[in-house]
């Protein structure tokens, strides 16, 4: 706790990057939607190498479904990359199906990995979550990522309040010279 509050003022700056960040979100969604996309793409083809890397690394239980997994990250990253002006709503389906299948094929291989790992619910819960947040993108689909610009903006402005406020309770934590 002593070296957190010896750098108070770099949580800080996460605090204000994270308020600044939201309030141009809010802004300008515009732009906002297509770094969005940008980093989407960047994620899931990250996602898609490392899902990648695991399958071959796995036995053959899990090996078919987190390459499956892999292949479909790097596709819809490449997708996202190749048409950054594509409409939201097609982004939207684009984001909305990689959830629902990367999120199957977690479900899939925790159930498979159960007896050879601890806490395989973990990943379960965490495929599960994303099928129900492809689901949920399918079924309102005039939100748009528009909202969803929205609703990054503000977490990121309540995330920057929460991390000013956090600073400068652990800075009087930091021992006096």
């Amino acid at each position: 706790m002593e070296q957190i509050a010896r750098t108070w003022w770099l949580v800080l700056i996460r605090g204000i990057a994270a308020l600044i960040f939201g309030i141009l979100a809010l802004v300008w969604p515009g732009i906002t939607l297509l770094v969005l996309v940008i980093f989407f793409g960047a994620y899931a083809i990250v996602n898609g190498v490392f899902s990648l890397f695991a399958g071959f690394r796995h036995d053959a239980k899990s090996r078919a479904w987190l390459i499956i997994s892999g292949v479909l990250g790097i596709l819809a990253g490449i997708v996202a990359f190749v048409w950054p002006g594509i409409t939201s709503l097609a982004l939207l389906y684009v984001v909305a199906f990689w959830a629902i299948f990367t999120g199957v094929a977690e479900i899939v291989a925790g159930v498979q990995l159960r007896e050879t790992i601890d806490n395989e619910w973990m990943l379960i819960v965490g495929g599960a979550l994303s099928v129900i947040f492809g689901i949920i993108l399918l079924i309102w689909p005039g939100a748009g990522l528009l909202a969803l610009v929205w609703l990054v903006g503000v977490f990121a402005i309540l995330y920057g309040i929460a991390m000013a406020i956090l600073a400068f309770r652990v800075k009087k934590l930091a021992p006096r010279a």
